[in-house]
């Protein structure tokens, strides 16, 4: 799959997707190339939101977070996605047995680490420094992700039967949201706990 494929995939489930099964990538080469330089946009705008502008989008702390500290909540905030994508991979796999399939750990790592690609991506929008508009990027984000699940079912899993393939998307939509809440509190949970030492 090459970066230009990924907007059709959104509304296609052969653009990309059939690509994607053919090539069928290692769990290593999609960590490698996919999974850690996409998880590092989000703790990297985090940081550059802290510091450029406290207070534009996320709300202002006193004391201020140091940039250690800044650093410590991104760098756990990486390890913690990055671990997600593993979850969300074997929950991925479980959920194929709803549709009566039951797909290899590489299929269902390849959905999990592509599915979530507008989530990864819509950080980039911290560099506007406004809560609406972020909150916006961020609705649109999940419907990108929607739509990646939706179109990417059929043709990682092989499935046919399209009322399985929808219960299927449903459930790992249902996860997705599970696993991004998930994160939201590990990440307010580390800032908690920095503020609790000071």
């Amino acid at each position: 799959m090459s970066p230009s494929s990924l907007p059709r995939m959104f509304f296609s489930s052969t653009e990309g997707w059939q690509e994607l099964s053919r090539v069928h990538p290692s769990v290593a080469r999609l960590c490698l190339t996919v999974v850690i330089p996409l998880s590092l946009i989000p703790p990297a705008m985090f940081a550059f939101s802290a510091f450029a502008y406290p207070g534009g989008v996320f709300p202002v702390m006193e004391p201020a977070l140091s940039a250690r500290e800044v650093l410590l909540v991104a760098a756990t905030f990486f390890l913690a996605e990055v671990a997600m994508v593993f979850l969300m991979a074997s929950i991925v796999q479980h959920i194929g047995e709803v549709g009566d399939v039951r797909p290899s750990y590489e299929d269902a790592f390849t959905f999990a680490a592509i599915a979530p690609t507008p989530l990864w991506l819509a950080p980039l929008a911290l560099f506007v420094p406004n809560v609406w508009v972020n909150a916006l990027i961020l609705a649109l984000a999940w419907l990108g992700c929607v739509a990646l699940i939706r179109h990417g079912i059929r043709p990682l899993f092989q499935t046919e039967d399209e009322d399985k393939s929808r219960l299927m998307a449903e459930f790992i939509v249902g996860a997705g949201v599970m696993a991004w809440m998930t994160l939201m509190v590990v990440l307010v949970l580390v800032m908690s706990i920095l503020m609790g030492w000071r």
